[in-house]
This record gives structure tokens, sequence and C-alpha cells, in this order.
């Protein structure tokens, strides 16, 4: 589906994983990008960048009149800032200021997440963190739109690992209970369209994949020819002290994701309570989502060859 705007698109945290992704996304559509990067960042950090369409620029969120320059003239500000509350609250506050003085019309923040709004408040920091941005976002005189994605589908991949060794897939509570994924490349794609969307709503969620763990191991049972177990440890409650055990035991980190974070996340997935409802996966037209399937298959048995 190709795209072209008028207004420039702004990217903030371009450098990173996502961030580079939506903007390679956004070039495929044809749109002009601005991509904010912090000054002095590393040249080989930038290749990624490179483009007839992009524009990189260097400033410092701590400088306002600096963000509001570069943000002035564009049609919506896409945050892909990662981080904690400097990072999510005081930075990404600092760039919705410079938007909505620079008068730019749309802000996309950086959530790509669970669904938070159904999430319990002090169950997940991270969440907590969007829920307190976003209260600033729907105060502030800018139209706003929230892209909920579930986990990434990466996750299983390493970072969130539920196939266990042994041919076990991990799960607390209903081996049933259905868990969103979907790829970064996914994200970003659908991202880029919303940011050249004028009409978006405040949220759109997608879900590249909803799968259970015992779908997971039916899964992998199929495509390795040996059976696939799901392994109960305990149920959520369970789960819930052993991120209480685990949180108290880690040292303080500013790191995004330490172990007890990511079980908070997997409480939520588990529990049903971050579940994806009403999708809007086709509002851009059909695409072909990558898959749990062939994720599976590059990891536990392309991996395996």
């Amino acid at each position: 589906m190709n795209h072209t705007t008028e207004l420039p698109i702004v990217v903030a945290g371009a450098t990173g994983d996502l961030g580079q992704r939506v903007v390679r996304a956004l070039a495929r559509r044809g749109a002009h990008i601005i991509a904010l990067v912090r000054p002095g960042t590393e040249p080989a950090r930038l290749e990624g960048l490179q483009g007839n369409h992009i524009v990189i620029t260097p400033v410092s969120l701590d400088d306002a009149h600096g963000l509001r320059r570069a943000v002035a003239g564009s049609g919506c500000v896409v945050s892909t800032l990662n981080g904690l509350e400097t990072v999510i609250i005081k930075q990404q506050t600092a760039l919705l200021e410079a938007a909505v003085a620079a008068g730019v019309p749309r802000f996309i923040p950086s959530d790509y997440s669970l669904d938070y709004t159904r999430t319990r408040p002090g169950d997940n920091r991270n969440m907590d963190l969007r829920r307190q941005f976003a209260a600033r976002l729907d105060r502030a005189d800018i139209a706003a739109t929230s892209i909920l994605n579930g986990g990434f589908l990466e996750l299983l991949e390493g970072d969130a690992p539920i196939v266990l060794p042994g041919r076990r897939v991990l799960h607390f509570g209903d081996a049933q209970q259905a868990l969103d994924f979907t790829a970064k490349d996914d994200v970003a794609a659908f991202t880029a369209d919303a940011a050249l969307d004028p009409d978006t709503p405040r949220f759109l969620r997608i879900a590249g994949n909803s799968v259970s763990p015992a779908q997971i191991a039916n899964t992998l049972a199929g495509l390795t020819g040996q059976p696939y177990r799901t392994l109960r440890p305990g149920n959520l409650a369970a789960l819930s002290v052993l991120i209480s055990v685990v949180r108290a035991l880690t040292p303080a980190s500013d790191k995004p994701f330490p172990a007890w974070q990511g079980m908070q996340y997997l409480r939520d997935m588990m529990s049903g309570r971050g579940k994806l409802l009403d999708l809007d996966n086709d509002r851009y037209g059909q695409r072909e989502w990558a898959s749990v399937r062939d994720t599976l298959a590059r990891i536990h048995v392309q991996g395996n060859r």
C-alpha cells in the first residue's frame, strides 16, 4: 500500500531498533521523514537512516527550543523512545510539549504494548508508565493515537522464553489463554500507515498472532515430530509471589526489562487482562503478518540442524 504526504513525519528514537524499522517503513511509503537523533550519535548508528527523503536531525530531548524547531511543519510526531520514567515520562513529555508548541496536529506515543487500558494499575511497571503518560497526552492540545500490539513476536526468540528445555511450553493459569504477538517489522509498517493517516482514533489495536500455550505446544509437535507438552508450575497467584521474590533479589537497574518485568508482562498476558480486543488489523488493507509458526520453525527446527 503506497502513501504520500505533503508534511514530513518526525520519528523520535530513530536510531533504536523499532525506530529504524519505522523510518524504513515510512520511506517505502514515499514519506518525507525527520529522524531525530541524539547529538554526537556515532556514524555507524546512522547508517540505517540513509535515504533520499530522510533528514537526520541531531537534537537533545532536553532542548525545548531545538525540539520545537525540529518538529515544526511536520504532520505527525512518532515516538519510539524506550526506557523508564526519565524517558517515557520526562523526555517524551518534552517531545509532546514541543509538538504542541509547534502546532503539529498529531502525536503517536511510544506504547507498542499490551492493552494497558485493561490491565491493573500497580501490576506492571512499564504499563503504569504508559498509563501515566497517556493521562498527560489526553490533556494536551493535539490528536493522539496509541498503537497496541501485544508482545513483540521476537520475544519468543529469547527475551521471554516460553518454550523450555525438555519440550515443554510454560504457562501459568489456563493453557488455552490466547496470547498476542506481533513482529516488530509488522508493528513498524502499521505505525507508518497510521502516521500517514489523518483520521486515526485514540487507540489502534493489532495482533499478528493470537495463540495459546497449548497451541504453541501443538505447533511445535507438528514441526518437529516430537511430543511437546505444556508445563504449569502454578497459578497466577504463584506467579505473583515469584515476581515479588525475584524483584526483591534483583539489584536496582535502569534497564527497561529486568527478569521480573518480563514476568509482569507474562502475568498480564496469561491472565487475559492485557488481551487485545476488537482488532484493527485490516484498517490499511489485508497484509501477511509474520507468524508464530514460522518463528518457532526458525528457532526450534532450522536452528537445530
